[in-house]
Formats: structure tokens, sequence, C-alpha cells
């Protein structure tokens, strides 16, 4: 049965928000942020200062924005919903679009962009001045953004309970791309393309990142050659380390104040007494619980990742955020910013005895304007960022599109961000935050079905058993950025042995890049800073190496 046309008829009704996986980072309170984001585009509420996505992925995630380039129009492909098995005969029709524009018959090359973990359609700015037009226009070939099973509008199945999701996994997921790297045929084009009679190079940037590297080792034959940029080829359960970045590398005053501002909050809620006139500092004087508290306040942090080094499309919130961190209050001289954290010409004093740093009040007061003001009126704090309500994530329809990406992190990937499980290593987040709290919106939202039960813990060997930090093979390209807070997930870890940079297999960083800075481009690639420009150049020299050595191999057979 094919599920595309009922599926689709049901997605007319749906105005839901691509789920972004760094918002869901934040477990139980992302999906909270997910369904106010949901409530006010219902509602049409006016949003006050930050929109919550803009901790997402990449600020180029559009999801309101329909596709408004002509020449990319949505092309389908039959799959089967189960490659491997024979429990269900059901086929499902997966999106794709082509750019044909630099394409040359006779001489081709396919480069295939893994559309990850959102909609397809939030990919096109890559097929159209990112890297898949970068690397097209080298070598005359053709571009393709393939959207994952189940996102966008690539949906196998009539709802999102347990039992449904039940084939959105690693394995599946690589056979549609090699289904379709082997028998797809484009429309408008009579020439065969199919691998492995042509070269196809994989590109995908983070978990896709990690799909390419895979693809290259489960199907070598049919992708001749991978990049894998900001590539989570390590599975975590425990992911501290994100945050951890993120406080090595931002500006040393800021995070500074967010580490003792942390401990303070810490200390303040282990005693109790002044906890209520704390949270009511932040906004939240009616949230229950101290752990939802101060989940609450991490969002800012995520912006991080958003960073992007074109400022049309890169976020600046993390940097507006330090810089309100310590801004002097109306009261307070300019010269106490310059002063050490708690000297008490910084300190402010609050009826019941509450006495903080200004960096605490200026923490809560960023936190009241640009998250909690995104509770609308008539709703309490525990229902806008309460999390331990089950029935809240327990919605299975389509529209609660959220469930995809967790439910890949709750079987197979996990990265559930947590404090540093050593006391003594710095943090930016509360201790508070353990996996406990951030693994139980898998318990919450996934009951068990009758043909699958979601484990106790991700089952994140069937990652790793396919390289882990040491993947590696010819023509598997790894680029990173320094700054990237999911690099420690990556093979430029620290945990990782060091490799040699070879035209063969690449192994490259980013200086001061952040997440898959790679990926964007510019019509103009003269308007690129100078480390994106040497990045691009490298890798069309390093795609270039590969495809002359598939013209040699062609020749000699």
């Amino acid at each position: 049965m094919i599920l595309r046309v009922v599926v689709l008829a049901t997605l007319g009704c749906l105005t839901a928000h691509a789920a972004n996986p760094d918002l869901l980072r934040l477990g139980p309170q992302g999906v909270n942020f997910w369904k106010l984001d949901q409530l006010h585009d219902s509602q049409q509420l006016p949003v006050n200062g930050l929109i919550l996505q803009d901790s997402s992925e990449a600020p180029l995630q559009l999801p309101h924005e329909p596709n408004n380039k002509p020449e990319f129009t949505a092309q389908w492909f039959e799959q089967p919903l189960d490659h491997f098995g024979s429990s269900t005969n059901d086929t499902f029709m997966q999106r794709y679009w082509v750019n044909k524009r630099h394409y040359q018959p006779g001489s081709s090359v396919v480069f295939l962009l893994d559309g990850g973990e959102t909609s397809g359609e939030d990919r096109i700015p890559f097929l159209d001045t990112g890297i898949v037009d970068i690397l097209a226009r080298a070598t005359g070939g053709l571009g393709v953004v393939l959207e994952h099973r189940y996102y966008g509008e690539s949906i196998a199945t009539k709802n999102l309970t347990t039992d449904s999701l039940r084939f959105l996994n690693n394995a599946q997921s690589a056979a549609d791309s090699a289904n379709f790297m082997a028998n797809v045929q484009f429309s408008g084009i009579d020439e065969n393309l199919t691998a492995p009679g042509t070269p196809w190079i994989y590109y995908g940037g983070s978990y896709a990142g990690a799909r390419a590297a895979h693809m290259r080792v489960l199907y070598p034959d049919l992708v001749y050659g991978a990049i894998a940029s900001s590539a989570v080829t390590h599975a975590a359960i425990i992911n501290w380390e994100y945050m951890d970045i993120i406080r090595r590398y931002a500006d040393p005053t800021c995070s500074l104040h967010l580490q003792k501002a942390i401990e303070t909050i810490d200390t303040i809620l282990d005693h109790r007494v002044l906890s209520a006139p704390l949270k009511a500092l932040f906004g939240v004087h009616g949230l229950k619980h101290d752990v939802d508290f101060v989940s609450l306040i991490e969002s800012p942090l995520g912006s991080w990742q958003a960073k992007v080094w074109d400022p049309k499309v890169g976020s600046t919130t993390f940097d507006e955020f330090c810089v309100a961190l310590n801004q002097p209050l109306g009261h307070k001289k300019p010269d106490v910013t310059r002063l050490e954290y708690g000297h008490p010409d910084r300190m402010v004093s609050f009826p019941g005895g509450l006495k903080v740093d200004i960096a605490i009040v200026n923490y809560g007061a960023w936190i009241k304007k640009h998250v909690v003001s995104r509770c609308p009126e008539g709703f309490s704090h525990e229902e806008c960022f309460g999390t331990f309500d089950d029935t809240h994530y327990q919605d299975t329809s389509l529209s609660e599109i959220w469930r995809l990406w967790l439910f890949q992190v709750c079987t197979e990937w996990g990265y559930f961000t947590t404090a540093p499980p050593d006391p003594t290593v710095p943090r930016i987040i509360s201790k508070r935050i353990d996996l406990e709290y951030e693994s139980k919106i898998c318990r919450q939202a996934y009951d068990p079905g009758e043909h699958f039960t979601v484990p106790p813990l991700p089952n994140v060997t069937v990652v790793n058993e396919l390289g882990d930090f040491d993947i590696a093979m010819d023509r598997l390209a790894i680029i990173d950025g320094e700054v990237d807070p999911w690099r420690p997930d990556t093979p430029h870890s620290d945990y990782a042995n060091d490799r040699e940079d070879t035209m063969l297999r690449p192994f490259k960083i980013i200086p001061n890049g952040v997440h898959h800075y790679d990926e964007y481009g510019l019509q103009n690639p003269d308007d690129e800073p100078p480390e994106i420009r040497k990045i691009h150049e490298e890798m069309v020299a390093f795609v270039q190496h590969w495809l002359r050595d598939w013209k040699a191999d062609s020749q000699e057979i």
C-alpha cells in the first residue's frame, strides 16, 4: 500500500514547525518550546525577542517559507517501508530535488545531499548556492537533495506511535539512500546516472554527516566518495561535552559569569529558602520543579550552534546574550562591569533576603523577556514549562513532528546533554541537569508498542560499530569546525586519534568554525570569508582528484 495519498491529505491540515534537533537537545523542555511555537503560530500571537527555534542547527531552516525556486521542484521516489523483512508490504514516496544547471552529459557525477532530521525543503539553499552547487559547478555534475524518511513530506505512516516509528532507524534510512542511488531515473535526463555506473558523492552535515560516513562504509560499491561535515559518528548516552565546548570557547568574561551564576543558582536551590524569589527574578515563580527551572534558563546557550559565517543566515543571539549578562543596572556605575563577579559593588538586594550579582539579575531579565514571555496569557508557568505531566507528550498524531528526532535519540543516538559527571569540572548548566531528567522524555512519549519497545537507554552500539571516532575509508572526507559544540562526537574529538590530511582521506578543521560551516556558500565565492573560500577550494580539489581516479579506473576496464 502506498501511503502518500493518505498522508499528504493529512499534511494539508498541518502547519507544524520543523522540529529542530538542537531545540530538542533540551529534552522535554525543548518539546515545550516547540509546542509554544505551534501555539503562537495557530493563534498568531506576537513574538517578543528570541524565537526559541533560533537555537536550531542552522538559521537556514525556515519551515514557513515555501521553496521559492521554481528551478527546484519536488520529485518522488517509491521506497519500501521495510527493506529487510516481511512484516509489511507498505511503501512510501520519498521526496527529492535536483539541480541540473551544471550537468554535462557523458562525463557526469552526482552529488547527493542527505536531508537529515528535518524537512528536505530546509536544505534547498545548499542546492542553490551552498556546497552542492559549488561542487556541481566545478565538475559538471548533478546535485540532489534527498529527504530523510518520515521527515518533511516523506511520511511513511499514518501516525507517530512507537510501533509506527519502528522503521525510523539507521539501517532503514541507509537502505533508502542505497535504493535511490541504484534505481532513480532523473526526469529530463536520458543518461543512466545510477550507481555504481556513475560516481556518486554523498554529502551530509551533523547527523546527516554521520550518515554520509556510514554510507561510504555500508555501501562502498554505490557510494564512490563521501564528505562528512560535523559528522557525529560517535553516539553517546551522555553528551556533557557539548556545553563544555561553549564554556571553553565563549568570550572569557561571559563564560566566567555563566559559571559563577550557575554555581550561585545551584547553591540557592540547594538551601531552598530563597528559591522562590530566585525563580521570581527569572519570571517563573509558578514553576514547581527546580530542574524544570534550570532547564528553562539553559535555553539561550544552544544559540551558539546557530552561529554562521554568513550574517544573512547566522544568529547573533548568543553574543547578544553575553553582552546583556554584564550590563550595569540603572543605579550602578558602568565601572562595576570590570569588577570581579560577587564584588560588593556588583551585588543587588531584593525583598525576602535575596542578594545576587548583577550577572544573575541580567540573566533573569533576559529569560523573562525572550523566553518566559512566550507563555501566553491564561497559561500557567507549569503548563508552559513544566515537564512532569506525561500526558503532555503522548499525542501521536502526525503534527507532533518533534517525536521523530527524539525517537532516534531514544533508540540509537543518545546525546543527552547533562552537566559534567565530574563535579570538579567547571560548568555553565546546573548540576541538576542529569541523565534521569534529560532521558525521561523517552519513557513519557513512547509507550511500549505491540511490535517495538523503546529500550531503557539508546542502543548506541549500532551507530558506533560502524567506525565511531576512527571511521575511515579512501574517498571519505572528514570536515569539522574548531568551536563546534558537536566536535566532541566527531573524528576531530579530543578523544579521537589525530590523522594525516591527504587527498584520498581528507581530514580538515575550519578555524573558528561552528556547525558544518562548509555547507553554506555564496553566489559569488569571492565574497566568502578567507577560511570558507579555502575549505571550498580544498573540497573542490580533492573531489576532482577522486574523479580523476574514477576516470582512470574506467579507462583501464
